[in-house]
């Protein structure tokens, strides 16, 4: 790649997409938000995606810019391989051949990457795990997931699931989750479950947030739900332990906003969890909602064969 060379990336979540020109060094040149409107189904979201990707790519040749590949990430299953977005309830996908689509209309070449992977290969190569080697990236927002790289490549899986560690099943017999069984990590841990708890015990509303910040005021409901998230994931990432053996695993998505009121007793429950393995380094992510972003333009810069060295942030 050249001096003014650059590649698209963009981020597709429910709600909002982000996007930007990346340079080969990992730095980002231009930067935009466009609404993603799922309510319009999945073929107008797609359309959407095309469209944002081409105009940034023309945004790039108005600037003396070279757009040379395209990299997308999106919710839910995603078959990188083939470049196919499998599944998404978020914007409802179903067996989308986003890679060809996109190849199509831009002429670039593309990739399609799962948006917590692509956020986790930006934190362990340009963020917070920057250096660790095997990093666990770990995502919880409305839901939790994670990503697992190893010397800046994160883990796919057999069937493009890799990473459900919302879906470790941490208390039997309790919530209910939305894939179906009871007690998974997400169903009891994530920020929309803290604020549902916090909700049914006190009669009412409450986000993650407020119920961070009651139980630091010392409010003893608030404490007593915000202790009992703590200890749930404190045995999700032990369990993610056990089976990565870790360096660094690295905390973000909406509950993470807590910063030391959810990482300083984390730490401290993760410490007690641990026997003969090897504590890993726990910190929060470093990119904010840039990092899915950042990872689908990394992913780009792969498809191209761009050495890593060459990443600077």
């Amino acid at each position: 790649m050249g001096g003014g060379d650059v590649v698209v990336a963009v981020d597709v979540g429910g709600t909002g997409m982000k996007c930007a020109l990346v340079g080969p060094d990992g730095a980002t040149v231009h930067t935009e938000r466009h609404p993603t409107d799922a309510g319009r189904g999945p073929a107008a979201v797609v359309d959407t995606i095309l469209d944002v990707a081409d105009g940034l790519a023309a945004k790039a040749r108005a600037d003396g810019r070279t757009p040379v590949a395209l990299g997308i990430a999106v919710p839910g299953i995603v078959d990188e391989a083939r470049g196919v977005a499998v599944w998404s309830a978020n914007v409802g996908f179903r067996d989308v051949p986003l890679r060809d689509l996109a190849v199509t209309r831009l002429g670039l070449p593309t990739a399609i990457g799962h948006d917590v992977r692509a956020g986790g290969l930006a934190e362990a190569r340009l963020g917070a795990g920057r250096g660790a080697g095997h990093v666990l990236f770990v995502a919880i927002g409305t839901g939790i997931a994670a990503a697992h790289v190893v010397d800046g490549s994160a883990s796919v899986g057999a069937h493009g699931a890799a990473g459900e560690i919302g879906h470790i099943l941490v208390r039997p017999g309790g919530p209910r989750c939305g894939c179906g069984r009871p007690g998974c990590l997400e169903a009891v841990a994530s920020a929309s479950a803290v604020g549902r708890r916090y909700a049914e015990l006190a009669g009412t509303p409450a986000t993650a947030a407020d119920v961070a910040e009651r139980a630091a005021a010392g409010e003893p409901l608030a404490a007593q739900v915000w202790t009992e998230t703590v200890e749930a994931l404190a045995d999700g990432l032990a369990s993610g332990q056990a089976l990565f053996d870790v360096a660094t695993i690295v905390v973000g998505g909406g509950l993470a906003q807590a910063g030391e009121r959810l990482l300083g007793p984390l730490r401290a429950a993760l410490h007690e969890r641990m026997t003969f393995h090897r504590e890993p380094r726990l910190v929060a992510a470093a990119l904010g909602d840039e990092a899915g972003c950042l990872g689908a333009a990394l992913l780009a810069l792969d498809a191209l064969g761009v050495p890593r060295s060459m990443e600077t942030r």
